[in-house]
């Protein structure tokens, strides 16, 4: 088992505007030179019963990373761009990952 300090993180539940695929969503969040510093996570997900469901969970490598990323003008520009997708404003769920297991590691904040 892998231990981390602490990770803090967020799952944000949105539904994709009409006509805006699949693919636009994932191009957005792919690109590795536009990781947000102190960012250990991103899950996407779109939902089995509705494809315009999704959600976005989000992970870092403390509740101060986070914050200073929330808070960034780089955050807000991804931000927008992601609006631009998505119906409404996302539904945020902000916490603490007790436990997160990738690639057969297992990460539990200490």
């Amino acid at each position: 088992m892998l231990e981390v300090q602490a990770v803090f993180g967020t799952i944000a539940r949105s539904r994709l505007k009409e006509g805006v695929s699949v693919e636009q969503l994932k191009a957005l969040f792919a690109d590795a030179d536009d990781q947000p510093a102190g960012a250990v996570a991103l899950l996407v997900y779109q939902s089995a019963d509705d494809p315009r469901d999704v959600w976005i969970a989000s992970a870092f490598e403390s509740r101060e990373t986070y914050f200073k990323n929330a808070d960034s003008p780089e955050q807000n520009a991804r931000f927008e761009r992601m609006r631009a997708l998505v119906e409404g404003q996302p539904e945020w769920h902000d916490g603490n990952v007790l436990l997160a297991r990738a690639e057969g590691r297992v990460l539990t904040p200490s």
